[in-house]
C-alpha cells in the first residue's frame, strides 16, 4: 500500500476536498458552482490516476446542477461505490501513513491558489480549519512608477513605514493632485516655499518648514481652496561658488582666477545641472505637496530678468545709489557678506584661535596700549585697542570736549610713529567716554563702524589700509606692506616697544566677527558699493503691520511685531553689492571718458549708467556724453542673493509680466519661515513687495521656533549632535551616524567630541520612524516659544502610535464585514450611548483642530487630533463595542449594525481630520474602507472635503455621563494595579457606591460599558443610606457622590488600605483647616460676596462628608481585621 496515492494524486485528493470546504461555507450560489466544477475536477483526476472509477461523496447544501454546470444527478452514485466502502477500512492504515506527505501537499497547492478568489470570510473559516495562511496576503505588490499603490490582500499585521509610504508620492504627483489652476473658481491660498540653497541638502529645519506648510496647505486644498504652494530654489551667491570652487582645485588644482570669469560661471551652472536641487528632490519623501510646475530658480532667465528690472526701476527713483562705505569683509572669499553670514563669539580673555591662512593661532581678548608723541613738546597721548594693526590706518585722536585733562589739547595734533602724519586732536561728544580708559580714542575711519561716523562728522581723511586678501597694502608704510593682518599686528607691537610707545597690555572682553562660511575674522573695510535707501520703504513696512485700524500683515506669534518695529525703526542702508562672479550681475555700466584724467574703474561716481542690458546702457551714456568719446565697462559684482530672494514672492508668480498667476495669486497668503530671518529677508520682501507689486507680498507672516537638540543645545557637526531628517524617516545605525562624521571636515579631537555625543544620544542609533511620525513630532512641537529642544524618542513614540492608529483601523475593518456598505447618513439619536459619545466628541476634536488651524496654533491641533484617536476612539470607543460583535450574539443585532455604521464614520472621518498631519498613512488607510457602492468617491483622501462640525452630533449630556463612567473606570484600573500582585487580568466584582440615586441611575444603565472598559465579571449599584458598602474590598474615593469597591478577597493588602484611608483623611483635612481659616477671617463675611460665601459654605460640607466616609472606611477595615 505504500504506492497508493503517489503525490499527483494526493494533492488533487487534497484538492478536492478543500473546493468541498469552500462548498460548505460559501453563500454565494455562483460561487458554490464554480467550487463543485472544481471539486469534480480534481476529483476526476484523481480516479484516472489510480485507474479506478472513484468520485469523490460529498454534501452540498446547493441544489445539483443542472448540464452544462458540472455533474448532474448527484444522487445516483456511479459504479463500483459500494467495492471502495468495503476497502476503506482496509486503507486506513495506509493513508494515516500518507498523511504527512497530504499536509505538505496541501500547503504547496494552497500557495498557488490565487486565481482563487472566495470572500475573506471563507478564507478565514478556511485559516481555522487548516491553521495555515499565505505570507503574500500582506505584502504589497510591487507598483509601477507613478501608478497608484497596489495594496495586498490582507493588512499587514504591523505597520511598517517604509512599506505603508512607498509610491503613493510618484502617483500624487503624477495625477496633478497638487496643480493648481489660475482661473478655478475656488478662493485661493497661497504660500511661497523658502527657497532653499541649490547646494543644500534636507536638515532638520528643512523639516519642520515643510511639515508645517504642508499640513497648511493639505488642510486648505481639503477646505474648498484654491491652494497653490509654490516651490523653488535660491542660487545661493557665495554658498555655490565656494563649493564649485572648492571642485576645482581638488579636480583640477585651479582656481576661479586661473580659468577667467566666463568659464567658472560655466562650471558653475553645470554644477548645477548635475548636482543641484538635491532638496527639492528630498522634499518628496516628507510628503510636500508641491505644485511642481510652477518650480523655479532665482536665476533662471525670468527670474534674472525681473532683478534687472527691480534694479532699474529702483535706480530711476533713487532708492538705489553707490557709495563709499564700511562693509563686512571676507578676507578668504575677498567679497563683501551680510549681516546674517557673520558669527559673534564672545571671548572673556586672552584665547588663541585658528584662523584660516594663518599656521600658528592668533591671540584675541587683549588690549594693547601705546602713546602716541604730541607736536610742540606736549608730552604725548595713550590711546588703547583691540587691533593694533588698525593704527596705521589712523587720521584722528578723539576727547570728550568737556574733558579738562586735554582742554589744553584742543586744536593740537599728534604725529604718527611709522609715517609722519598729523593727527588732528578732535572733541567729539558722542563717541567718548571720558570715564573709560585714558579718555583718548583712536579712529580709523576706514575700518570701524564707530570711527566712520566719526569721520564723516569731523570730515576726516579715510585711508584704506588692506587689500582685498587682508594683507597690509602701500598705505600702510613700507615697512609692513605686504604682511598678512595678524602677522602685521605681532610686527607693530614689537616696533612700538622699540620706539618706547608700548604702554602695554591687559585681558579684554570682546566680541568677535567670523564669517559662517569660511570662519574667516571679518574684517570692516571701506568699499565703493550699490545700497538701497530703505528709510522710506520700512516706514511703509512698519505702518501695514503696525496701524490697527489698517492693518494689512499680521506677524504670528505676536511677541515678533516688537521685533519687527525695532528694527525697521532703526533700519541702515542695504549694501546689495557682492564681490563674487555667481550670481546676478549688477546692471550698471562705468562710463571711461577720453578725457578722463583718472582712468579706474569707479574713479568718478557720475559716470554710472544703470540699464537693463548694454545696448541700452550704450544708448544712455550717448544721450549723458554726447559727442564725446567713451569706453563700457559693466560692474563685476553681483547683487546680494537676498535681494533675489526679497523679490521672490513676485517672481515666483511671473512679475515684472502681468500674468494671470500673478492677478489672481498676489498678494500670497502666508509666509511661514524661522524668526531668524525675519529682518533680513521678511522685512526686506515687503519693502519690496509694496513698492513694486502695489501690496504686501503676504498676509500673514507665521514664524516657526529654532530646532535645538534634546538637551537645549545649537545643532553643531562639532558637537555630534546634527539630525538628518532622511536618517530620522528611512533609520540609521551608530555606525552610520559615526560613518557621516568621518566624511566631513572634522579635525581629530572635533571628531571623537562629536562621537562621543552621538554614542551618548543615540547609543542603538536612529530606528526608522518614518515621514508621517517625524511631520507630526515636528508640528507638536511648535508650541515650545521660539526654540524646540527636539528629542528623537519623541518622533519614535509617534511611530509607535502609528503602529496603534494601524492595528486600531485593522480592528475596526475585521468588525464591519466584507460586505458592509456605509451608511448615506448616521443619526446619532438611534445609535447606541457609546455611540452618540464617540460621534459627539468627534464633533468636539473636528472644531477644536479647525480653530486651532485657523489661528496657526499647529501644536493644539495635532493635539486635538491626535486625543480623539488614541484616547477616546482606541482607548474606549473601540473597547465599548467589542461586546456587540462578541459571537456574533442576537441580543446585540441592533447594536451591532449601528455600531458598525458608526465605526466607519469615525474611521473616514478621522483619516480626513489626521490626512493633513500624516497624509501616507492616511491616505493608505483611507484607500482600504469600503464605499458606497454608487457614492461619489475620491481618487484620494487628499481630494476630499476637511471635516466640518455637525450641530447635531454635539451631546453634552452623554459626554457628561461617560466622564462619569471614565473616572469610575479609571479608578477600578488603579484598584486592580495597586491591590492585585497576582490575578491582574482576572475579571473581579464590582460595587458602585452611589450617593444619590440621579449617580445610581446613570451607573445602573451604563453597567455594560463600565464592566467591559474596567474588565469586570459583575458590577453592583448600591445606594448610601439603603446599602452597606461591602466588606473585604479595595476602594477608592471617585468624588464626593461616588465610591467604588473592587472584591479582592484573599489579596487584599490591608496595610496598604489602611495608609491609603489615613493619607485621604490628612488631605481633606488640610483642606478643611485652609477653607475654615477663609471663613473665619475678620470681615469674611463683610468683604467677601455671597455667593462665593455660598460656593466655600458647600466646599467645606462636602469635606467633612468625605471625611466622614474615610473614618467609617477605617473603622470597618479594622473590624474586618479584627475578626480575622
Amino acid at each position: 500500500m505504500a504506492d497508493f496515492a503517489p503525490p499527483p494524486v494526493a494533492a488533487h485528493v487534497v484538492f478536492a476536498n478543500f473546493f468541498l470546504k469552500l462548498i460548505e461555507v460559501s453563500e454565494e450560489p455562483c460561487q458554490r458552482q464554480t467550487f463543485l466544477t472544481s471539486a469534480a475536477a480534481s476529483a476526476a483526476f484523481a480516479s484516472v490516476e489510480l485507474g479506478r472509477r472513484q468520485v469523490v461523496s460529498f454534501k452540498s447544501r446547493s441544489p445539483p446542477l443542472l448540464a452544462g454546470g458540472g455533474w448532474s444527478q448527484l444522487d445516483n452514485r456511479p459504479e463500483g461505490m459500494e467495492d471502495l466502502e468495503r476497502k476503506k477500512k482496509k486503507e486506513a492504515k495506509a493513508r494515516e501513513k500518507e498523511l504527512k506527505k497530504l499536509k505538505a501537499a496541501e500547503k504547496a497547492e494552497l500557495a498557488k491558489l490565487k486565481v482563487l478568489k472566495p470572500p475573506k470570510r471563507v478564507q478565514k473559516s478556511i485559516k481555522r480549519e487548516t491553521g495555515e495562511e499565505n505570507p503574500g496576503d500582506y505584502v504589497d505588490p510591487e507598483t509601477p512608477f507613478g501608478e497608484k499603490k497596489r495594496l495586498s490582500r490582507q493588512m499587514a499585521k504591523q505597520y511598517n513605514p517604509s512599506a505603508v509610504e512607498k509610491s503613493w508620492y510618484a502617483w500624487w504627483e503624477k495625477s496633478g493632485f497638487f496643480v493648481v489652476d489660475a482661473s478655478s473658481p475656488k478662493p485661493p491660498f497661497v504660500i511661497v516655499l523658502p527657497p532653499p540653497n541649490v547646494t543644500g541638502a534636507l536638515h532638520i529645519g528643512h523639516a519642520l518648514t515643510s511639515a508645517i506648510q504642508d499640513t497648511i496647505i493639505r488642510w486648505k486644498r481639503m477646505s474648498g481652496y484654491n491652494a497653490l504652494w509654490v516651490p523653488g530654489m535660491d542660487h545661493a551667491g557665495i554658498a555655490t561658488q565656494v563649493v564649485v570652487e572648492k571642485k576645482l582645485m581638488r579636480e583640477c588644482r585651479l582656481t576661479r582666477h586661473d580659468i577667467g570669469r566666463e568659464k567658472f560661471v560655466s562650471e558653475v551652472w553645470k554644477w548645477k545641472d548635475e548636482y543641484g536641487g538635491t532638496i527639492l528632490r528630498q522634499q518628496r519623501r516628507l510628503g510636500a505637496s508641491l505644485d511642481w510646475s510652477r518650480e523655479c530658480f532665482t536665476m533662471d532667465e525670468r527670474r534674472s530678468r525681473a532683478v534687472t528690472e527691480a534694479f532699474v526701476r529702483l535706480f530711476k527713483e533713487s532708492l538705489i545709489y553707490r557709495d563709499l562705505r564700511l562693509v563686512n569683509w571676507d578676507c578668504i572669499l575677498r567679497t563683501a557678506i551680510s549681516d546674517i553670514e557673520v558669527d559673534y563669539v564672545d571671548i572673556k580673555e586672552r584665547k588663541l584661535l585658528k584662523v584660516p591662512g594663518y599656521e600658528d593661532p592668533v591671540e584675541f581678548g587683549v588690549l594693547t596700549s601705546f602713546a602716541y608723541p604730541l607736536e610742540e613738546g606736549l608730552g604725548e597721548i595713550i590711546v588703547a585697542t583691540t587691533r593694533v594693526e588698525t593704527m596705521l590706518g589712523d587720521t584722528a585722536i578723539a576727547i570728550h570736549p568737556d574733558d579738562k585733562r586735554y582742554s589744553h589739547l584742543h586744536g593740537k595734533f599728534a604725529i604718527h610713529p611709522f609715517n609722519g602724519r598729523r593727527l588732528p586732536i578732535i572733541g567729539d561728544a558722542i563717541l567718548v567716554d571720558p570715564s573709560f580708559g585714558t579718555g583718548a580714542v583712536k579712529i580709523t575711519p576706514a575700518h570701524d563702524p564707530n570711527d566712520f561716523e566719526v569721520g564723516r562728522r569731523h570730515n576726516l581723511e579715510f585711508i584704506n589700509i588692506f587689500t582685498d586678501d587682508g594683507k597690509i597694502n602701500s598705505n600702510g608704510g613700507s615697512e609692513f606692506v605686504g604682511m598678512p593682518r595678524f602677522k602685521a599686528r605681532q610686527a607693530i607691537t614689537v616696533a612700538l616697544q622699540e620706539k618706547g610707545l608700548y604702554r602695554g597690555s591687559k585681558n579684554n572682553e570682546m566680541r568677535l566677527g567670523l564669517c559662517s562660511r569660511t570662519n574667516d575674522v571679518v574684517e570692516p573695510l571701506i568699499k565703493p558699493q550699490w545700497y538701497v535707501k530703505c528709510s522710506g520703504m520700512a516706514k511703509q513696512a512698519l505702518d501695514v503691520a503696525m496701524d490697527a485700524e489698517n492693518r494689512k500683515l499680521e506677524i504670528i506669534p505676536k511677541q515678533y511685531t516688537a521685533d519687527w518695529k525695532r528694527w525697521l525703526e532703526n533700519i541702515r542702508d542695504w549694501c546689495i553689492s557682492r564681490q563674487l562672479w555667481w550670481g546676478h550681475r549688477i546692471p550698471a555700466w562705468y562710463v571711461t571718458l577720453e578725457d578722463d584724467e583718472l582712468k579706474e574703474l569707479g574713479a568718478y561716481n557720475d559716470n554710472w549708467i544703470v540699464a537693463k542690458d548694454e545696448s541700452e546702457a550704450r544708448t544712455e551714456a550717448s544721450k549723458k556724453y554726447a559727442g564725446r568719446k567713451f569706453d563700457l565697462c559693466q560692474d563685476p559684482d553681483v547683487l546680494d542673493t537676498w535681494f533675489s530672494a526679497g523679490l521672490f514672492p513676485l517672481t515666483v508668480l511671473g512679475w515684472p509680466d502681468d500674468t494671470e498667476d500673478l492677478k489672481t495669486f498676489y498678494p500670497t497668503s502666508v509666509l511661514e519661515t524661522g524668526h531668524d530671518i525675519l529682518f533680513f529677508w521678511v522685512a526686506r520682501m515687503v519693502m519690496l513687495g509694496i513698492k513694486l507689486g502695489g501690496d504686501v507680498p503676504f498676509r500673514k507672516v507665521y514664524l516657526h521656533p529654532m530646532i535645538r537638540d534634546a538637551h537645549g543645545r545649537k545643532m553643531s557637526k562639532s558637537l555630534g549632535n546634527v539630525i538628518d531628517p532622511l536618517e530620522v524617516i528611512n533609520g540609521i545605525s551608530l555606525e552610520g551616524l559615526h560613518k557621516r562624521l568621518e566624511e566631513g571636515n572634522l579635525d581629530p579631537n572635533e571628531l571623537t567630541v562629536a562621537k562621543a555625543g552621538q554614542v551618548k544620544d543615540f547609543p542603538n542609533g536612529i530606528v526608522e520612524c518614518g515621514a508621517d511620525a517625524l511631520r507630526f513630532a515636528l508640528v507638536s512641537y511648535t508650541a515650545q516659544s521660539d526654540k524646540i529642544n527636539l528629542d528623537i524618542q519623541r518622533v519614535v513614540g509617534y511611530r509607535q502610535w502609528c503602529n496603534k492608529l494601524w492595528n486600531a483601523v485593522r480592528f475596526a475593518m475585521s468588525k464591519l464585514g466584507d460586505n458592509f456598505v456605509p451608511p448615506v447618513e448616521v443619526h446619532p439619536e438611534t445609535v447606541p450611548f457609546s455611540c452618540k459619545w464617540i460621534i459627539s466628541v468627534l464633533n468636539k476634536a473636528i472644531l477644536k483642530t479647525m480653530s486651532s488651524l485657523e489661528s496657526y496654533e499647529f501644536s493644539d491641533a495635532a493635539t486635538a487630533v491626535y486625543s480623539w484617536w488614541q484616547y477616546q476612539f482606541c482607548d474606549v470607543f473601540i473597547e465599548a463595542i467589542k461586546p456587540y460583535f462578541a459571537a456574533e450574539d442576537p441580543t446585540f443585532s441592533s447594536e451591532r449594525k449601528s455600531s458598525r455604521g458608526v465605526l466607519w464614520l469615525c474611521l473616514e472621518s478621522g483619516l480626513r481630520l489626521l490626512h493633513p498631519f500624516m497624509p501616507f498613512v492616511t491616505e493608505e488607510l483611507w484607500q482600504r474602507l469600503p464605499s458606497a457602492k454608487d457614492g461619489d468617491r475620491k481618487e484620494s483622501i487628499m481630494m476630499c472635503d476637511y471635516p466640518s462640525p455637525v450641530e447635531c452630533w454635539t451631546n453634552e449630556r452623554v459626554e457628561l455621563e461617560m466622564d462619569l463612567i471614565e473616572s469610575r473606570v479609571k479608578s477600578l484600573r488603579s484598584l486592580r494595579s495597586e491591590g492585585l500582585t497576582k490575578r491582574k487580568n482576572e475579571r473581579l466584582p464590582a460595587y458602585a457606591y452611589c450617593q444619590s440615586e440621579e449617580i445610581a441611575n446613570i451607573i445602573k444603565s451604563h453597567e455594560l460599558e463600565i464592566a467591559t472598559l474596567a474588565a469586570l465579571s459583575s458590577l453592583e449599584v448600591l445606594l448610601s443610606g439603603k446599602d452597606v458598602a461591602p466588606a473585604r474590598c479595595a476602594f477608592e474615593n471617585v468624588n464626593e457622590n461616588l465610591k467604588v469597591y473592587l472584591k479582592v478577597q484573599g489579596e487584599l493588602n490591608a496595610e496598604a488600605e489602611r495608609e491609603k484611608i489615613k493619607n485621604k483623611m490628612e488631605e481633606i483635612q488640610k483642606r478643611q483647616e485652609k477653607l475654615k481659616k477663609t471663613i473665619n477671617a475678620s470681615g469674611y463675611e463683610q468683604k467677601v460676596p455671597v455667593h462665593i460665601q455660598e460656593e466655600n459654605a458647600v466646599k467645606l460640607a462636602k469635606l467633612i462628608q468625605e471625611f466622614e466616609f474615610f473614618q467609617k472606611e477605617s473603622s470597618r477595615l479594622e473590624a474586618v481585621n479584627g475578626c480575622n
